[in-house]
């Protein structure tokens, strides 16, 4: 009888979970895809839009395409633009679906590791509902979070049962899961160490302290498989990044300004935890303009929480295990390897955050058992966070709706962020709002004149108003600043092959700056072929134009790439006539 109360207190727990999840998240149904990394990973990507192929399977697991490799979330993508077409609500439906996932699965690890449901219900909502997770459920480019760690909490959950009664049929089994969560998003890296750590507390594999030495060789030993998969995939990852361009920030951002940025970026994120506001999808990294009397608060603040939980650690193990759960899971993405722009991201704390809830929660459930209050009190005040939270949370979740919406709260909450002035200039040039466009493009130059993209788009909207000598100029200094840049290549090529004005005019050149784009995409992209075939006719070389011409309608395989297939097939008709195609706007 007492099982069966349990079993349906469970399940009840469940169904208030999942419909606490869908209350805070259901609007991304309705939304948009967004113009930062969604391009690159899903709708402008002809390997997504193809769908699930012998091909693009093949390309999921040999490229290293946007600086990863995470075939699983590639072919995820796939099979979203399979199931579902262009249209971003199945995409979206996903990953909201994956979250449900991961927290009703965090629920149920939690429960049979500490038998203590309440609690375990608790850190599940948390880890539902809190803002910081929107950017994880509400970006479609961020399947790659939800999707490891739904293998993050099958590896668990196999690893629960393994310590029940182990056996090599469900070592095997974890050690599957792991791999496939490697193969989502290398940030499960840390996974053994937690693993560690739950042997420690709640599964007790390590009865006293005096036992660790013994019993923690045993279990080290017990993990090397586990370690091993993950230095392979920290070198893979690090080598596949670089060769992407991901990790060359490095050279702008010295050792002690990234010690700096991680020390602040691990109280920031608890500080974010207890106070989620102003939060946006991009903070840009302050490089040399950090405090340094920032990072030293930093690290007294999280020296003594160390301090004070190693003291209590043998009364308190659930203390030890969430704040070094906080601290370990957090070094793959903390910056000490700078990848990319940001200081900090919202989406890094997706696993993170469990340790902190747990140190939270038991530490709560503790005091006020220790205080004799009725039970009345505590869940009053946890079910007025989880208020808070879940209004919170929608109203993060709004700013997600479209590009204009994302960007432009991100614009109002940070400080010369570059690269949201870029994107709010392109979703703004998408809406035919080109004066307004120019003015976010030239801002991003001024406040990074480095920066490679506003010059393209900026560019871009120079050319699309026939302004040519302010279009080449842009252009001409991306090129300056990245030689090898695809879209700066294509650009110039279409440029000089097409300009009416003798003095932009130049075939021979754009067939040079072409080829230098097809060779990047190994002759893989229509948009970039089509270039390099209207480049050839402009020089005379029609058999050349033809035969380009004819290979990238061969690559045109989506329905998106329509309009640009029968733009092809237009101009093919002039090779073949022994024209040139020269706009003539």
């Amino acid at each position: 009888m007492v099982k069966s109360s349990g079993k349906n207190r469970s399940v009840l727990i469940g169904l208030a979970l999942v419909t606490v999840t869908v209350a805070a998240f259901y609007q991304v149904y309705s939304f948009e895809f967004v113009n930062y990394d969604d391009p690159l990973y899903v709708y402008e990507n002809p390997n997504i839009q193809a769908g699930i192929t012998f091909k693009t399977i093949k390309w999921a697991f040999t490229c290293g395409y946007a600086g990863n490799w995470h075939p699983l979330t590639w072919l995820s993508h796939m099979l979203d633009r399979q199931l579902f077409g262009p249209d971003p609500a199945g995409h979206h439906l996903t990953n909201l679906v994956f979250h449900i996932a991961n927290t009703l699965l965090l629920f149920i690890v939690l429960k049979q590791m500490t038998r203590a449901p309440w609690r375990s219900a608790f850190v599940a909502a948390l880890f539902a509902i809190h803002p910081l997770h929107v950017e994880s459920v509400a970006w479609v480019a961020e399947r790659k979070d939800v999707l490891s760690a739904f293998f993050w909490m099958l590896t668990m959950l196999a690893y629960v049962r393994y310590a029940e009664r182990p056996c090599m049929k469900r070592y095997l089994l974890i050690l599957l899961f792991f791999a496939l969560g490697l193969m989502a998003k290398p940030m499960l890296v840390t996974l053994p160490f937690v693993l560690l750590l739950l042997d420690y507390w709640p599964l007790g594999r390590i009865p006293n302290e005096q036992e660790i030495g013994k019993t923690g060789r045993h279990l080290i030993l017990e993990k090397l498989p586990f370690f091993a998969l993950s230095a392979v995939s920290s070198v893979v990852t690090f080598f596949v990044q670089r060769s992407g361009g991901s990790v060359r920030t490095w050279q702008f951002l010295p050792l002690d300004y990234r010690i700096f940025n991680a020390l602040v970026s691990y109280t920031g994120y608890i500080e974010k935890m207890f106070y989620p506001s102003r939060l946006a999808v991009l903070y840009p990294h302050p490089g040399a303009g950090l405090p340094v009397w920032q990072a030293l608060i930093s690290f007294l603040v999280l020296a003594g929480v160390t301090a004070v939980i190693i003291y209590t650690a043998r009364r308190r193990r659930y203390l030890a295990v969430g704040w070094l759960w906080y601290l370990g899971t957090l070094v793959p993405v903390i910056g000490l390897v700078q990848v990319g722009l940001q200081a900090t991201a919202d989406r890094y704390t997706y696993l993170p955050s469990i340790g902190i809830f747990i140190m939270v929660t038991w530490g709560a459930a503790e005091l006020f058992s220790s205080l004799h209050l009725r039970k009345i009190l505590p869940a009053t005040l946890a079910g007025i966070i989880l208020a808070a939270l879940l209004v919170c949370t929608r109203m993060q979740v709004r700013y997600w709706r479209d590009s204009i919406t994302l960007c432009g709260h991100a614009l109002e909450v940070t400080k010369d962020n570059y690269v949201m002035h870029n994107n709010y200039g392109n979703a703004l040039r998408d809406k035919g709002r080109f004066n307004e466009a120019v003015t976010h493009f030239e801002r991003s130059t001024k406040i990074n004149p480095r920066y490679v993209k506003a010059y393209v788009n900026l560019g871009m909207v120079y050319f699309r108003e026939e302004k040519i000598t302010q279009a080449a100029a842009c252009w001409n200094e991306a090129l300056r600043l990245e030689p090898d840049n695809i879209g700066v290549l294509n650009n110039l090529a279409w440029l000089r092959a097409t300009a009416a004005n003798p003095e932009f005019r130049d075939p021979d050149q754009a067939v040079e700056l072409a080829l230098r784009a097809c060779e990047q995409t190994q002759y893989n992209r229509p948009d970039i072929m089509d270039t390099l075939a209207v480049a050839y006719a402009a020089t005379g070389r029609f058999s050349q134009a033809i035969e380009t011409a004819e290979k990238a309608l061969e690559l045109c395989q989506s329905p998106e790439q329509n309009t640009i297939k029968e733009e092809i097939k237009n101009r093919l008709v002039l090779y073949k006539a022994g024209k040139p195609y020269i706009e003539t706007r």
